[in-house]
């Protein structure tokens, strides 16, 4: 890597940016890391150097970029804070200070782990790029494994895993997410690895190829006619994911029918509308396997329409269909919306890192708080709605009593029975994305069941449910005899 790659990257994303600033950030890093070296024998601005390359291929602002070349001097170097802050200003020396404090995250110990992983989730709510830079950090530690022995390859790779690659999900940003867990796939699982890349690289390759061009020839017929703006490439499942899906659904890696998706990039929501009226009148729906992500975009923001279809020769195929805007967002997270031009970095926090502060406000026990985050943030969610077609967001797995509470604490105090798609289900049963929920509700119940405590799954509805628990005397009768 070396300096001009890095500049040329940068200028090609922001023609806009202060070139003269990368070069001293590059030359007041290099002359601190003086004659140190990385594990591999390469010279320690390498790895600076890399860092700041992965920040501008996301398309991070200047300041990142900048605090990306210096993010190691601190620690590693007798540079100070505050030299870098009379030199590069506050804005830049804040990032820094924030990548330092948040440390080198090991498993020494569970609460070690657990301290760490609060630093890093209020290092997201501080300023959302410190962590972007320890990601891209991270991402070529981990493209430098092999110069490591065994069992540090294992260790870090399986911190990654753990701690990296679900928050770069949570933010959005599968371009880092995905090379990640296929590195770590790659140490953790080489056997794993090694099968499912043949069969993905080689063995398939070809077919799928052919496939492509068949479905999108096809396509483009129509098209044709329909005079939209479009661009239409082959999406393909990353090895770690295909092979977390084979565990999961225990099935084949012939058996898995999303290796391998078409998308399509248009310029604004009403084409994305019109080629899914395209596709669909070309190739017969899988009506279950449809999801409308852009009226109901996923918690990280995530916006798309999705839809498999019965292709040619009989096979499930599924499409992607979004804006460029989207597909950008797709990639980079919160960096899409970054204003270069403008200089302005602020944007607006999505719901789930106002959540974290939340959690933090109320937790100040590491432990409750970390398990908070996993619990309310970190699973999947699902999109559930009422009659009158309110959208309600609840965690994977969860029942009609989270349901009911994310509506109104009366309504889950005073639950008795659900209709999920119109048919009686009873309170516990889980929730799948896009079920219509209508919650049946007895008017002189006096107050929940403690044995929801078994099954719920949003903390609010846990909290309601003990709320009144530890006021019952007949709930605290039933716990002694429980005993």
């Amino acid at each position: 890597m070396t300096i001009e790659r890095l500049i040329k990257k940068a200028t090609d994303v922001n023609p806009d940016i202060d070139v003269s600033e990368i070069i001293k950030a590059y030359n007041f890093a290099k002359k601190a890391h003086g004659d140190q070296s990385r594990k591999s024998g390469e010279p320690y601005i390498e790895h600076c150097l890399h860092t700041a390359f992965n920040l501008a291929q996301i398309r991070a602002d200047q300041s990142t970029i900048v605090a990306g070349i210096l993010h190691d001097v601190p620690e590693d170097t007798s540079c100070t804070i505050e030299e870098i802050e009379q030199t590069f200003g506050s804005e830049v020396a804040k990032l820094v200070a924030g990548i330092t404090k948040l440390g080198k995250i090991k498993y020494r110990g569970i609460e070690r782990y657990r301290e760490n992983l609060r630093k890093m989730f209020l290092a997201v709510v501080d300023d959302v790029r410190i962590i972007y830079i320890k990601f891209c950090d991270r991402l070529h530690n981990l493209k430098t494994l092999d110069a490591l022995p065994e069992n540090k390859q294992h260790r870090i790779a399986k911190e990654t895993l753990e701690i990296y690659a679900p928050i770069a999900g949570l933010m959005g940003i599968w371009r880092l997410k995905w090379q990640m867990e296929d590195i770590c796939f790659k140490y953790l699982y080489p056997n794993e690895y090694k099968k499912i890349e043949y069969k993905y690289e080689i063995e398939k390759k070809a077919e799928r190829n052919q496939f492509f061009n068949k479905v999108k020839n096809r396509l483009e017929e129509e098209l044709k006619e329909a005079k939209i703006d479009y661009e239409i490439t082959a999406r393909f499942k990353h090895l770690y994911s295909i092979w977390q899906k084979m565990q999961r659904k225990d099935r084949k890696f012939d058996e898995i029918y999303d290796v391998f998706a078409l998308r399509v990039v248009v310029n604004n929501i009403e084409d994305c509308y019109k080629i899914l009226g395209v596709i669909h009148s070309i190739w017969k729906p899988i009506s279950r396997r449809f999801k409308d992500y852009i009226a109901v975009p996923k918690p990280n923001g995530y916006r798309s329409l999705h839809t498999t279809i019965i292709g040619p020769d009989g096979k499930a195929t599924e499409f992607q269909i979004k804006t460029h805007e989207m597909h950008d967002e797709s990639l980079y997270g919160l960096a899409s919306h970054w204003s270069y031009k403008s200089g302005n970095k602020d944007y607006d926090k999505p719901g789930w890192i106002k959540e974290i502060l939340e959690i933090q406000k109320e937790n100040q026990n590491t432990e409750k708080f970390v398990q908070e985050i996993k619990t309310n943030i970190f699973q999947d969610r699902i999109f559930v709605f009422s009659p009158k077609e309110d959208v309600i967001e609840l965690p994977e797995k969860s029942t009609p009593v989270d349901f009911a509470y994310a509506i109104h604490t009366d309504i889950g105090n005073k639950a008795s029975g659900a209709l999920i798609n119109e048919k009686i289900s009873p309170l516990s049963q889980e929730l799948k994305n896009g079920d219509i929920v209508e919650i049946i509700i007895e008017k002189n119940r006096k107050g929940p069941n403690a044995e929801w405590l078994d099954f719920v799954k949003t903390k609010h509805a846990k909290e309601r449910i003990k709320q009144y628990s530890q006021t019952n005397p007949l709930y605290k009768i039933k716990k002694m005899f429980k005993k």
